[in-house]
């Protein structure tokens, strides 16, 4: 089963660590994915820019409307995402309970994960349906294509 491991946190709280630990904070990071990748359980992530470069798209009047900035006007910020193999939502835990930020001050929310959408191109733009619910090896190229 995938699970999604959202890292959030106060990005005053993020900007106001020393240097050294913030850097060290990030080893911790690296150290853990690269373990994770060679267990087989990390399938993807990623740290994500600030959220001030963030465009938040609404619909108004059936009309699209652009804001510059995040959707939620709140403190805490979703800084990265990790999505992990794990057999079940204890294992997902352990892994959230490694994350690094989680001593200076963030939070992490571990969701299981539905059956992925696929985009599949055809002659007039993209269709998008609903894979297969099954467990599918991201390291390797897939047969079927």
């Amino acid at each position: 089963m995938h699970y999604m491991l959202m890292c959030c946190i106060d990005g005053r709280d993020w900007d106001a660590l020393p240097d050294a630990r913030r850097d060290a904070v990030m080893r911790d990071y690296h150290a853990l994915v690269d373990e994770l990748v060679g267990q087989g359980s990390y399938v993807t992530g990623a740290r994500l820019q600030d959220s001030a470069t963030a465009t938040t798209v609404r619909s108004a009047g059936g009309r699209p409307v652009f804001t510059d900035g995040p959707f939620a006007e709140t403190k805490e910020q979703l800084g990265g995402f990790h999505v992990v193999d794990c057999p079940d939502l204890d294992a997902a835990l352990a892994i959230a309970r490694r994350i690094p930020t989680l001593p200076v001050g963030g939070t992490i929310e571990v969701r299981p994960l539905t059956a992925p959408l696929l985009a599949h191109a055809t002659g007039a733009g993209m269709s998008i349906g609903v894979a297969a619910a099954r467990p599918v090896d991201v390291n390797r190229a897939t047969e079927d294509a």
